[in-house]
């Protein structure tokens, strides 16, 4: 089983200024982008690398129904079985949700000691 860091999300107050500082002076690329009602979620990161800052409009999460602390970075894991990947955290008493399917993007969210919830994609 092999598991990455797939992307971090920033929640950030202006995608589009975000997107050009971390391409215009930091070097990455726009690696994906989606339009989501009148926003638009950005992924940039470097050429060479799967990692990727996804840039999450604070507008989107207006609602936040999963109550997650905004102020904080959600790191998104990947794995090539979902399926396998959350049996086996739950096996080992890892605190999981159902998979589903999350803006088109199959995926299951787990719980850290401190309460911090981690998504995992396949």
């Amino acid at each position: 089983m092999s598991i990455r860091v797939g992307y971090v999300v920033l929640y950030v107050n202006d995608a589009e200024a975000c997107r050009k500082f971390w391409i215009e002076q930091i070097g990455m690329v726009e690696k994906e982008r989606t339009e989501v009602g009148d926003h638009c979620v950005i992924k940039v990161g470097f050429v060479d690398q799967l990692f990727a800052f996804e840039l999450v409009p604070l507008a989107l999460m207006a609602d936040n129904p999963d109550g997650l602390d905004l102020a904080t970075p959600s790191v998104a894991l990947h794995v090539d079985d979902l399926e396998e990947t959350r049996d086996l955290f739950v096996e080992r008493g890892v605190e999981a949700i159902e998979i589903g399917e999350h803006g088109g993007v199959r995926s299951f969210a787990f719980k850290d000691p401190e309460d911090r919830w981690f998504a995992v994609t396949g």
